[in-house]
């Protein structure tokens, strides 16, 4: 029987990250498939059939066949215990991925072959960066016309800043497309013949291929294995585990090739849980004291029974039913009585886990996003967790009046979701802020569907926000402040009754700061760090 840290090592915790359409959610599934967690992959463009992705549980995820929140999935490969971290691809979602990169060990970076490195891509890869995480890159779509491989690869240097080296090649691509030779393994996967050929000594250079591969593809292979033999990266894995180096992968995550060859190698590649960093120091995996740091709420994962999930990462130490933790922000003593290991939205009760498991414990309103639960007698506060400030606003009321408290409760419960960022003004009416008008949409929708509340959403004209200082925030000072505004800003109020300046541009913002130097206004991150 393994000991807990032998059990440790075992742990893989990834996320994947891509542009919308690049195939991430695809990927997800065939990973998912390989590992018998499930037995057949839905695919979001089988409509006629009702497949839907089983990551995309909600139903205007599969009414849109878009991924617009994130979903853990555990399962087990080739010994390794598994969890992926499906994120939504939309850029009107970019703040719920940011958050779920702070629980992951490694990141796994999808790449549509055809179109390159693209804007999202950029914005999740930086999160990555500034946390070091170890990225993988997964360059997809090989079955169709592509770009050049050299000038994929080069991409991720020019326009990321991150080198990178093959592990494996492809084969000619498009309606060319022949397979993948794995430089790591020295051996030649083909696509449509389906089977793998061991090279020998002298590799793609050798007679092996002669009959397997045309001339022209051959040929180029050859030639493209020598360029990278003489002036590619150099393999090394302490650069990968430090997040310098990316190993890269080709294949067709929708054919189901060069999946499982990126499956083992990024198994053998990627990093266990480590260490993970405090307010006083870091927590390592090991430590006997138990650990770990809420990055997600989800409200009706299970619209029959109406419920909240919180989604734990532990750090530390081991997690049992019914055990007793700290809840570092309140110094309240909490009692985990009910907890599940996660797929998507399916889930089965856990009695232990371990550093390195994601678990779901319920939750009836105690707990918010970056919270720490500890045994640990000293409190414990790990990394903040980031947030950003919102780019659109709007005024949200109810339809039918007599469905207030419905109203009031779905939004109540969203916000602390982190779903969308929620606010009131001086008159008590709510105003919502969004990163993207999908996220407007799919908040009208979740209230809607999930808690019988029509809304109205009259779009405001901002689109800045910025929190006022602890100074500025009594009650003397904000008086003062209120008669400074007029029609092009908006004095509101956070779920912690902070107050914040909605401005209606950055010149608005600009004239404001010059015209009241004495005021201090913070950005939505500086907040964040406060609170914790």
């Amino acid at each position: 029987m393994l000991d807990r840290n032998e059990e440790i090592q075992r742990r893989r915790i990834f996320g994947i990250i891509s542009h919308p359409d690049a195939g991430k959610t695809t990927l997800t599934e065939k990973l998912l498939l390989h590992g018998g967690a499930i037995r057949q992959a839905g695919t979001v463009k089988a409509r006629r059939n009702d497949k839907f992705a089983t990551s995309d549980w909600m139903e205007i995820e599969k009414q849109r066949g878009i991924s617009v929140t994130s979903s853990v999935m555990q399962f087990e490969y080739a010994g390794k215990v598994i969890s992926i971290m499906d994120t939504p691809g939309h850029n009107d979602f970019g703040e719920d991925t940011y958050r779920i990169l702070t629980s992951v060990d490694s990141a796994v970076m999808v790449i549509d072959g055809a179109k390159g490195i693209e804007a999202q891509t950029r914005k999740l890869f930086r999160v990555c960066s500034l946390r070091g995480i170890p990225v993988f890159t997964f360059i997809n779509k090989l079955d169709r016309e592509t770009k050049d491989p050299f000038d994929l690869i080069q991409e991720l240097e020019d326009v990321l800043g991150l080198p990178s080296v093959p592990v494996t090649w492809p084969i000619g691509c498009g309606l060319n497309f022949q397979g993948v030779y794995d430089i790591l393994k020295n051996e030649a996967i083909l696509y449509k013949a389906g089977k793998t050929i061991k090279l020998g000594a002298a590799g793609v250079f050798g007679p092996e291929l002669e009959e397997e591969i045309t001339g022209f593809n051959l040929q180029a292979l050859r030639d493209e294995i020598e360029l990278i033999q003489g002036a590619g990266n150099e393999f090394d894995m302490e650069k990968i585990s430090r997040g310098q180096l990316s190993p890269v992968f080709f294949g067709s995550a929708l054919a189901d090739f060069g999946t499982v060859p990126f499956l083992e190698h990024f198994l053998d590649m990627s990093p266990a849980p480590g260490p993970r960093k405090t307010l006083d120091g870091e927590v390592r995996p090991e430590d006997d004291f138990f650990s770990g740091f809420i990055f997600k709420i989800q409200a009706n994962m299970n619209p029959a029974h109406r419920d909240r999930l919180a989604f734990l990462r532990i750090c530390s130490g081991t997690f049992e039913r019914g055990m007793s933790v700290r809840l570092s922000r309140t110094g309240k003593e909490m009692k985990l009585a009910q907890s599940t290991m996660l797929m998507a939205n399916q889930r089965e009760n856990v009695d232990e886990a371990i550093a390195g498991d994601i678990i779901g414990i319920y939750d009836t309103g105690n707990y918010q996003i970056g919270d720490t639960l500890s045994t640990r007698r000293e409190p414990l506060f790990f990394e903040p967790l980031p947030t950003f400030p919102p780019e659109l606003f709007a005024l949200v009321s109810p339809k039918d009046t007599m469905k207030a408290k419905q109203f009031q409760k779905g939004v109540s419960q969203l916000a602390q979701e982190g779903a969308i960022q929620v606010y009131h003004n001086q008159y008590n009416e709510i105003v919502a802020g969004a990163v993207g008008q999908l996220q407007f949409e799919v908040f009208q929708y979740r209230l809607e569907n999930e808690y019988n509340a029509k809304v109205r959403m009259d779009r405001l004209d901002f689109s800045l926000a910025r929190w006022l200082s602890a100074e500025d925030s009594e009650a003397s000072r904000l008086e003062k402040i209120k008669g400074m505004l007029d029609s092009r800003t908006m004095l509101v109020y956070d779920h912690f009754e902070r107050p914040l300046i909605l401005f209606a541009n950055q010149f608005t913002l600009n004239y404001f700061c010059e015209k009241h130097e004495d005021l201090k206004l913070l950005e939505a991150m500086e907040v964040q760090s406060a609170r914790v």
